[in-house]
Formats: C-alpha cells, structure tokens, sequence
C-alpha cells in the first residue's frame, strides 16, 4: 500500500516538485531538501503548475503533498523576500502564494498533506489548505514570521477556517511551535503516527478516496468548501442542488440501484448520462 509515498532512498534531481502516479493517486514532493522546500517563487510556479496539470488529468482521484528530507516546508524564502521587499515584488510573490492555495481549494480531487517534518509559516498554511493531512510525529507545525516582525496574514486565512478562533490567535500571535498531537487536537491535521507508519497511514488514506466515485467527490469537496461561509438557509440549498445534480450521474444511479438490488457496487464511470 505504501508504494503510492516515494520511498526516501529515491535519487533527488533537479526538479523542484517531482510527480510520481501509481494507482490513480498522484504524489508531488516539494524538492528543495537543502533549503527545507522553502516556497519560493519558483517553488510556487513549479508546484502551481503541477497542480494545473492534475486539474485535467481523469487518471488522478487523490493527490498526496509531501517534502523531501526533513522538512514539509519551512515557509516562503526570506532570502528572496529580503532582497527585493519593495511593494512590487511582494504583491507578486503573495500574490502567487494565494493563487496556488487557491488551486488546491478548486482541485477536483482531494489534497492530502503528507506532513514528514517542519511545517512553518507558508508551510504551515499549505497544510492548512489541503483537505487532509496525515503528520509524523516527529512534524512540528507554527505561524512564526510573527517572530520576525511580519504577522503571517495569508497562512492566517486557511488555518482560521481549520480550528478553532482561539487556537489559531494563539499560533498566530505567539510564532510558538506545537507538536503534531496537539495539531491533531486543534483540528489542524487528521491524525498524527510514528514515522515508521506514515507512508501506510498515507497510503490507506489515499487509496479509500480513489476508490469512491470520482464525480461524487468533486461535487462534494466543491460544495463542502462553499458552503462553509454561508447563512445556513443558503447552505442548505446549495447542498440540496449538488445532491440532485449528483444524481444526475451514472455513478450515483448506478451505485445506488446496485445497492438496491444486492449486487457489487459498478465500476465509476465518473460522466453523467
């Protein structure tokens, strides 16, 4: 199950996000072990590319996000961010960062975050993003640029829709680091396991997504995510829309006519009639 995770002894190359496909899950690993996969603006086209191309790829159900090394992300370059602070150069990099995190929210497939180590200040705010996250114990997860002078702004937006009002004040004005039990506990990741399981866990995960109706699933992660910020009367009906389009599908009236009749669920077909 867990030959879904490139293993660590894989060769790295030049690459900043390497892609690996196996059993329609898609892996990408953030390639920049020496700098702790920091997001860079290359790091970021690199990755938002990548994202773009999974889009429109019918293979790929699940896509699982990890980093190489020891880290998942240690944030943005400071590096990059100090020689050019200047209004232009950030609005673009911030700029960049938002779109990218705005691409996995409008990703038809789920995003699992494989959390391996450090997830800090961008870093942590990918995590935040993706739909799940599954870390090591040995992860360590903070909203630090607060520490440095520069409140962390955008990683604030996802991690306050994740856990509670308080719990996200807290890492924000603080910069503190919190282990992966107790972003487990804040609702900041799934579960957190040993780092001998973590792949498996990964895997286990991964693979009970891909093997539900991938037509169901776009609806349902686009219509989850929507509704989070409405009125609950407009919630409802935004719900109540995708069910009947949802069973619009062959999946749906296939899968609940099998049902019916006690025989095996049908292969997805993932089209409407």
């Amino acid at each position: 199950m867990s030959s879904i995770i490139p293993p660590t002894s894989t060769p790295l190359i030049d690459a900043l996000v390497l892609r690996q496909d196996c059993d329609a899950v898609a892996t990408l690993t953030l390639n920049n072990p020496n700098k702790l996969n920091a997001l860079s603006n290359a790091m970021i086209t690199s990755l938002a590319a990548q994202f773009d191309s999974i889009a429109t790829d019918t293979t790929v159900r699940v896509v699982v996000l990890t980093g190489a090394g020891k880290a998942f992300s240690a944030g943005h370059d400071l590096k990059e961010i100090i020689a050019t602070p200047e209004p232009e150069p950030c609005t673009e990099l911030f700029g960049a960062c938002s779109s990218l995190m705005l691409k996995i929210a409008r990703l038809p497939q789920p995003v699992i975050a494989r959390v391996n180590g450090v997830a800090a200040a961008a870093g942590c705010q990918l995590v935040a993003q993706c739909d799940l996250a599954i870390a090591s114990t040995d992860a360590k997860f903070a909203t630090s640029g607060i520490n440095l002078g520069l409140f962390c702004a955008t990683p604030s937006v996802p991690l306050s829709r994740v856990v509670g009002k308080k719990a996200a004040a807290e890492m924000l004005y603080t910069g503190c680091f919190i282990n992966a039990e107790q972003a487990q506990h804040i609702g900041l990741i799934n579960r957190a396991v040993g780092p001998e399981v973590l792949d498996i866990e990964v895997a286990n995960l991964a693979l009970e997504i891909a093997s539900k109706s991938p037509e169901a699933i776009r609806l349902g992660k686009q219509l989850f995510l929507a509704q989070l910020g409405l009125p609950l009367e407009d919630a409802y009906a935004m719900a109540a829309r995708t069910m009947t389009d949802n069973m619009q599908t062959l999946d749906a009236r296939a899968g609940i006519q099998a049902f019916v009749e006690k025989r095996p669920l049908p292969a997805w077909k993932d089209r409407k009639p």
